[in-house]
């Protein structure tokens, strides 16, 4: 199965699901965010503002806007007009004809996966918000600062999810599927029997257990220096949210709930790091350690 990122916000002191609260558009793959460019605000520039106070007011470089809006490109500030005010750094491109998505997100040096989630998991989309870009009237430059990866001497020190040897059906990246197609898999299958225990991987807060679409039975856990984890596909869940779990806790049981009759037992599990850009997957494998 393909899995897709969502965005989580802040309430009542743990995370939890948007996709769950937030109405969707008809054409949102389920399971993924709205594109970035499905949720541009608008601005109508009033007389004393200046493109710096306008970006500053919503969190963006004046790069940023001057990108998406090239009226502002011209010396004074056009008062009056409406500008256009994407939810984070980055820049708006047309993609040439053929362009694949992991040939552009080369280019821009972002990562693929990212870059597909942020546009709403789109399969050929022709226009792209590709996110940490510096938009230049000569060049373009990362932004480092919408997405760093956690530090590796602040790592999450993770233990198996699943008792005994773990064998990989699906590993992290873009793989190729079943009739060649090729998408985003946003964390590891590991192959298990039906009714397996599922153990947390490190001590954290439960921010969601229940059903969430094609993950089925999901729970996803909240950890320290802003990592969470998320188990997939469950049979039981034996945790609630706002529940807090030591290491090893058992927190539910393997099975196939969201997946297709004819899809081998699997538990989807995913490990994410927390940006600008919302809660981004992490390949799991560099972050394992057995106790």
């Amino acid at each position: 199965m393909t899995h897709y990122n969502a965005f989580y916000k802040l309430m009542g002191g743990f995370f939890i699901l948007t996709s769950l609260i937030a109405p969707q558009p008809a054409a949102a793959v389920e399971g993924c965010p709205i594109a970035a460019l499905a949720r541009l605000k608008t601005h109508k520039i009033t007389a004393g503002e200046t493109v710096e106070a306008i970006a500053q007011r919503y969190g963006l470089v004046p790069e940023t806007l001057m990108g998406m809006n090239p009226s502002l490109r011209n010396p004074q500030v056009p008062v009056g007009s409406t500008l256009q005010i994407p939810p984070f750094n980055g820049i708006r491109i047309e993609v040439p004809a053929g362009t694949t998505l992991r040939e552009v997100a080369k280019r821009y040096k972002v990562r693929a996966d990212v870059l597909f989630e942020v546009n709403g998991c789109q399969p050929n989309p022709r226009v792209l918000f590709v996110p940490g870009v510096i938009w230049s009237p000569l060049k373009t430059a990362k932004f480092p600062t919408d997405h760093a990866p956690a530090q590796s001497s602040a790592r999450l020190a993770i233990a198996p999810p699943l008792p005994g040897s773990l064998s990989v059906l699906l590993g992290f990246g873009f793989k190729q599927r079943n009739g060649g197609e090729v998408a985003a898999h946003s964390g590891v299958d590991l192959a298990t029997a039906i009714g397996t225990p599922i153990s947390a991987v490190a001590e954290g807060t439960v921010a969601f257990a229940g059903a969430q679409g094609t993950f089925g039975n999901l729970i996803v856990i909240n950890h320290a220096r802003g990592y969470q984890t998320r188990y997939a596909h469950l049979d039981k869940l034996m945790v609630r949210s706002g529940q807090r779990v030591q290491r090893g806790t058992t927190i539910g049981t393997t099975g196939r709930s969201g997946q297709p009759s004819s899809t081998a037992p699997h538990l989807h599990f995913e490990v994410r790091s927390n940006s600008k850009l919302g809660w981004v997957a992490e390949d799991p494998m560099p972050y394992w350690q057995r106790p």
